[in-house]
């Protein structure tokens, strides 16, 4: 019996799973530092699930970064992918490879209820744009589109790397010491992993501190345990993300609702709920009343990326 597969592949995991009868099966997550290749870790997954590479029928990947062309170089590790060796390997017609962002898109066609936590109180108007956003590694923006009720597409973008909006006077000076540091000042540069701890560090830069935190982690730990500067940091980073995905929701008209997605916002729920966010995200001057009703959802399921990329397969295969 042939079978589908399904990756999601980051800098540190590689997220697999079967794909059959629409559904997911068998996930297992593989880290990428362990095997030389793609094709390495998923012999090695197929192993573990008990199934043959004879039966292999197809594959799509979620990989970060442009997927366009035969030679594809994994942005965060040390994976590089030939499409015709690949295929050769693993003895398939075809690779579907989708940008991770794509698959994160799709796979909120596939939340359930209970994988989804409202920010702000709305409801999706019908046949416009939905935002996907997620700080991560890096900062993911992607727009969802309805087709005329036969389906969705996903729009890739580089959206974390625009420019980083200046709304008051202290993210002005932020701004100021970060441009000093970096040059080009983009979204990505504070809302992501790596970017909580510059922005802490800037700000003790700024207040004349000397910083005690040395990762996102204790950060994020501080603040929830009430330490007034950690907190402040945390809050200042809430409130960025708001003003970029509400910039994002004036650019695309995701009038349809707003999906924060990523690994770092999931980890303080009940602190981003009582955040700046939502007054940032709305904070657009004669523009503010085109947000009324825009819904926002911040996601918490386990496998998005896995469900949208079996999305991404389904609809190939089925040729729409």
């Amino acid at each position: 019996m042939s079978i589908a597969l399904v990756g999601d592949i980051g800098g540190t995991n590689a997220r697999f799973a079967l794909w059959r009868d629409q559904k997911l099966e068998s996930i297992r997550v593989l880290q990428t530092a362990t095997y030389a290749n793609p094709e390495a870790a998923i012999r090695a997954y197929l192993d573990e699930v008990g199934q043959s590479v004879d039966s292999l029928r197809a594959v799509c990947l979620a990989c970060a970064g442009p997927v366009e062309g035969e030679e594809f170089r994994f942005t965060n590790n040390h994976w590089r992918l030939s499409r015709r060796a690949f295929c050769e390997d693993l003895g398939l017609a075809e690779l579907l490879l989708i940008n991770d962002f794509s698959a994160m898109a799709l796979g909120m066609t596939r939340l359930h209820d209970d994988e989804r936590v409202t920010v702000c109180e709305g409801e999706s108007e019908a046949g416009r744009a939905r935002l996907v956003i997620g700080p991560g590694t890096g900062l993911g923006v992607a727009t969802l589109l309805p087709l005329q009720g036969v389906g969705w597409r996903a729009l890739p973008g580089e959206g974390g790397h625009v420019c980083l909006p200046v709304g008051s006077s202290r993210e002005a000076a932020l701004w100021g010491l970060l441009h000093q540091e970096l040059g080009h000042v983009n979204a990505e540069a504070i809302l992501s992993g790596g970017g909580l701890l510059r922005l802490y560090q800037t700000s003790c830069r700024l207040d004349g501190r000397e910083p005690e935190l040395e990762s996102a982690a204790q950060i994020t730990e501080a603040a929830l345990a009430g330490e007034s500067y950690a907190t402040q940091v945390l809050q200042q980073f809430c409130i960025w993300l708001g003003r970029i995905a509400g910039d994002n929701v004036l650019t695309t008209g995701a009038r349809g609702g707003v999906y924060i997605v990523g690994g770092i916002v999931p980890r303080f729920v009940d602190f981003f709920l009582s955040s700046g966010f939502e007054r940032s995200f709305r904070d657009k001057g004669f523009m503010a009343p085109y947000f009324e009703g825009v819904p926002v959802w911040l996601v918490t399921a386990e496998y998005p990326g896995l469900e949208g990329a079996g999305v991404a397969l389904q609809q190939r295969l089925e040729g729409a």
